[in-house]
């Protein structure tokens, strides 16, 4: 029979406890983190994230390139803006979205480094 992974020790590390606890995330941080993990967690919202750090496009271009309807992208980069993840600039009736910084083509070369080479 298999043993749960509790850990049953009686005496703690006070120091390494210690020092976990000062450096720990505020709650406030922890969720924004949370909330940005879950925005990148949705694959038709990933597929659009990686088609913006290619090239700044309309709404219409992704719709073309996610062969989705341009209802259904306006909806998923709504999401997107709100959390910063992506940006727009109108220019004349169209609308251009791009990524909001550099961070997220960070982040996301370093997950497809965790998953690609793990």
């Amino acid at each position: 029979m298999e043993k749960n992974n509790i850990c049953d020790c009686i005496a703690i590390d006070k120091e390494k406890v210690e020092k976990v606890k000062e450096n720990a995330l505020p709650n406030e941080d922890i969720a924004k983190l949370s909330n940005l993990f879950k925005v990148l967690g949705d694959n038709t919202r990933m597929r659009i994230i990686t088609a913006l750090s290619q090239e700044e496009l309309c709404v219409c271009d992704l719709a073309v390139v996610l062969n989705m309807t341009k209802s259904a992208v306006s909806h998923q980069l709504k999401k997107l803006k709100a959390e910063r993840q992506v940006k727009s600039r109108k220019e004349g009736k169209n609308v251009y979205y791009s990524l909001d910084d550099e961070h997220i083509v960070d982040i996301l070369s370093r997950a497809l480094e965790h998953i690609k080479y793990k």
